[in-house]
């Protein structure tokens, strides 16, 4: 029965991939999509799936094989914290290597097997120092130290005399290389960057240690190169010499030294994969799409190697033939597909690949693929049982027309058994970023909402990634412009499937989401019933001011100059803080009841009048906060509400 069930899948897995891509071959040739023919499945075992046994989920991410290939160390929050097990790679029960309050990532082992690496920050403050522990567990080294530093990513060299760490002191702007003695356990900086909006991340020390392989990457993500580290001299060779800006870094060196695989947009703006030859620093493309393309691993042998492709927010995994460049998809379920091994997704002996497999209604879990039985075993199961059985309607792509005829992809959710009868709560999800895109991974949020009658949909407008640089960089010097317009033709979207009422759209997000929902209810209040911000940007030029170096960086790349583009930080062009203010005002003298009056809680950020000025309101905490033009006070729904 288990491998019926396996065989439906895979078969399920191929017809699916093959008819996306049938449909569209690239962000060009997606189709718009008729909402007429969204539909709402029936389903009579849908039921609200209650908020704990979606938030008590738990998570693993972070893998890395042992050197003898029996076990994997990951990092999980089974005991309530983000800590270090290992588990045995052909299944079972995890071990707790350490335990602590503080959260554990990036667990690599040495070459001899003996000891962990790992970075571990102090109450998630992200100033992170290397750990070591025996692969047996016991007493924990802290080799670093430095609470003004932060020491990350730690790869050791093939004889475990050294690590490579990616370093960025508290005040700087970028990350740098430095390397760490294992037997002195003293850190130095190998390179030292100039400009200050270039980061360096380690890639692969070369076979005989002499070199490091590293990406120079521009703050804003559209420009980047491969380099060759010098490690006693720290003399650098850029390997993708390019003209105006490109985007080039790799993932792995072949197991002779001579070859990077490596992503690159030198075909027209879109990521591909590509080997890189070190020697001449000639390019051999391996794909050729308008989607997005990332390099994976080259295997133990060199004779295979693996990378992914993003389709509109489905993410694929691929096993490429080294000698001829063949690719096989390999079989596995729809969703976000990826390798998460670190450094290195395959097996020691290369007989095995580690993969992770989430999507809308399956929680992220690793799973082991057999590579001659191709027999895929799933290793961990961070779902808790009822939430396995509940009945969890599947993401769909959607593509609709933005204001200025630009195509938008979004992921919707349509809760089962809805009457077409224009009666059915709506969210529109502003993703955070906004360099970034909603694919299909597992979001609890979005399960409740949706469980609980709310059709979601959660658009990736310009200055997404996914969909090229040019739309990439769609949104320069116009956050809460044409952005928030995709978003609110988001909304037109939801009304042509016959199943949503204007009045009951809500939209919330977090981040720049949060800042776009603050820029929504500023610029468009008449379009939401609902609006929350969850830790959105409320002042650019505040935020510019205030926030880490490195993230400083990153604004200047979507907004520019804070003193030659100094009218781009002023409101009312990016900032919610004047768009809301006049709403806020009408909000709170709307809500000046006699029962508010009673209830003086929480003390309004924003207003413009001395009237609003201090004024309280326990409504403005609500969960769903009613904003539609023409109400007299601020009100909450639910899915029941008409």
């Amino acid at each position: 029965m288990k491998l019926l069930r396996l065989v439906v899948a895979v078969c399920f897995s191929l017809h699916f991939s093959i008819l996306l891509l049938a449909q569209s071959s690239g962000p060009d040739d997606r189709r718009i999509t008729d909402p007429q023919l969204i539909t709402s499945a029936s389903n009579p075992k849908a039921r609200r799936i209650p908020f704990d046994d979606l938030y008590f989920t738990r998570s693993v991410s972070n893998a890395s094989w042992s050197p003898d290939g029996k076990d994997i160390l990951l990092t999980t929050d089974m005991s309530g914290r983000q800590n270090l097990w290992k588990v045995n790679s052909a299944g079972g029960w995890p071990i707790q290597l350490v335990q602590s309050d503080e959260r554990q990532y990036g667990g690599t082992w040495s070459p001899d097997g003996k000891w962990i690496l790992y970075q571990q920050d102090t109450a998630g403050n992200e100033l992170w120092d290397i750990f070591a522990v025996s692969s047996d567990g016991g007493e924990v080294l802290n080799l670093t130290n430095t609470p003004d530093v932060r020491e990350e990513s730690p790869r050791w060299s093939p004889d475990g005399k050294t690590v490579a760490l990616n370093y960025k002191p508290k005040t700087s702007t970028i990350y740098d290389l430095a390397l760490l003695d294992w037997a002195t356990r003293k850190v130095s900086k190998l390179t030292h960057e100039q400009t200050p909006d270039h980061s360096w991340s380690s890639v692969a020390w070369s076979p005989d240690g002499k070199t490091l392989y590293a990406n120079r990457i521009e703050g804003n993500s559209t420009d980047a190169d491969v380099y060759a580290v010098n490690v006693s001299t720290g003399k650098t060779t850029d390997l993708t010499p390019h003209q105006g800006k490109g985007l080039n870094f790799a993932s792995s060196l072949s197991p002779d030294g001579k070859t990077l695989l490596i992503t690159s947009d030198q075909k027209g703006g879109y990521q591909n994969v590509a080997l890189l030859d070190i020697a001449t620093m000639k390019l051999t493309w391996v794909t050729d799409t308008k989607w997005e393309a990332n390099s994976g691993d080259f295997s133990p042998t060199g004779k295979s190697f693996t990378y992914t492709v993003n389709a509109d927010g489905m993410e694929d995994v691929y096993i490429a033939d080294a000698a001829n460049l063949r690719a096989e998809k390999i079989p596995i379920e729809p969703g976000l597909n990826y390798f998460p091994g670190y450094p290195n997704s395959f097996s020691p002996a290369g007989d095995r690949l580690l993969l992770t497999h989430e999507n809308s209604v399956q929680p992220a879990d690793f799973w082991v693929d057999d590579l001659a039985s191709r027999n895929m075993t799933q290793l961990t199961h961070s779902a808790i049982a009822s939430l396995s059985a509940a009945a969890m309607p599947a993401s769909q792509i959607v593509h609709y027309k933005s204001f200025d005829g630009k195509v938008i992809s979004a992921l919707m959710w349509v809760p089962f058994n809805l009457q077409r009868d224009g009666s059915s709560p709506a969210l529109v999800l502003p993703h955070g970023g906004p360099t970034w895109q909603v694919i299909d991974f597992w979001n609890p949020s979005v399960a409740a909402f949706v469980s609980r009658g709310y059709i979601c949909i959660a658009p990736n407008v310009r200055g997404s990634t996914g969909y090229g640089m040019d739309f990439q960089r769609a949104n320069y010097q116009d956050l809460g412009g044409g952005d928030l317009q995709d978003e609110v033709y988001a909304t037109r979207f939801l009304e042509a499937t016959g199943y949503v009422s204007p009045k009951k759209i809500g939209i919330t997000g977090a981040s720049y989401g949060g800042f776009m929902t603050l820029m929504a209810i500023g610029k468009t209040p008449d379009i939401w019933a609902a609006a929350v911000d969850l830790f959105g940007v409320m002042d650019w030029k505040t935020m510019l001011q205030n926030s880490d170096p490195e993230l400083q960086q990153h604004t200047k790349a979507l907004l520019g100059d804070p003193v030659k583009d100094a009218r781009v930080y002023r409101p009312p062009l990016q900032s919610p803080t004047s768009t809301m203010r006049k709403l806020l005002y009408w909000c709170c003298r709307a809500t000046m009841t006699r029962g508010c009056r009673k209830k003086r809680r929480c003390k309004l950020s924003i207003c413009s009048k001395k009237t609003a000025k201090s004024s309280t309101h326990t409504t403005m905490r609500t969960k769903a906060t009613a904003l539609k033009s023409g109400r007299t006070r601020l009100t909450r729904f639910d899915a029941k509400s008409r």
